[in-house]
C-alpha cells in the first residue's frame, strides 16, 4: 500500500483532478509535482515552452531527464469533507513517470501528515490524530 491523495490542479481557468502519490524520498527545494507527459499535455504545459528548464534528477534508478516549469499550477489536496489551501507548485515533467508524484515540500505545504505508509493512512495536520483517511486508489 502507499499513500495517494486526490489533488485539484488549477492553471488559469483549467481545473483537473488527479490522484498523486506521496513520495517522501522526492526531496525538493520548492513544492513540486512530477507528472507524466500526458498530464502535462492536458495542463497545456507540453511540449515545453521557453520557460521550462531542462534538468537531470538523480534517482534510485539512475539519472532522470525532466523539464521543470516553475510556479505552473495551484494545487490543493481534497478529501470528501476537507481540503487544504492552494499551493503554488512547480510542475516537473517526466517521460518515465506513470503517475503524479508529490514531493516532500509539496506534501508539507499541503499540510499532509502520513500516519502509516504500509496501511495507506493519512490526515491533514490540523485534524485530530484519530482522524485517519484512507489512500485513494491509483488512477494512472
Amino acid at each position: 500500500m502507499a499513500v495517494r491523495i486526490r489533488l485539484r490542479l488549477r492553471r488559469g481557468n483549467l481545473i483537473k483532478e488527479v490522484v498523486g502519490l506521496v513520495n517522501s524520498g522526492y526531496e525538493a527545494d520548492t513544492p513540486q509535482l512530477l507528472v507524466p507527459v500526458g498530464l502535462a499535455k492536458e495542463l497545456k504545459l507540453w511540449p515545453p515552452g521557453e520557460n521550462a528548464i531542462e534538468a537531470v534528477f538523480e534517482t534510485a534508478g539512475g539519472p532522470l531527464r525532466v523539464w521543470i516549469i516553475r510556479r505552473a499550477v495551484m494545487v490543493k489536496a481534497v478529501a470528501e469533507d476537507a481540503s487544504s489551501d492552494e499551493v503554488e507548485t512547480d510542475i516537473v515533467v517526466s517521460h518515465l513517470a506513470d503517475e503524479p508524484l508529490i514531493s516532500d515540500r509539496l506534501a508539507g505545504a499541503l499540510k499532509i501528515a502520513v500516519e502509516d505508509f504500509a496501511e495507506g493512512l493519512w490526515r491533514f495536520r490540523w485534524e485530530p490524530k484519530d482522524k485517519l483517511r484512507r489512500s485513494e486508489a491509483r488512477t494512472a
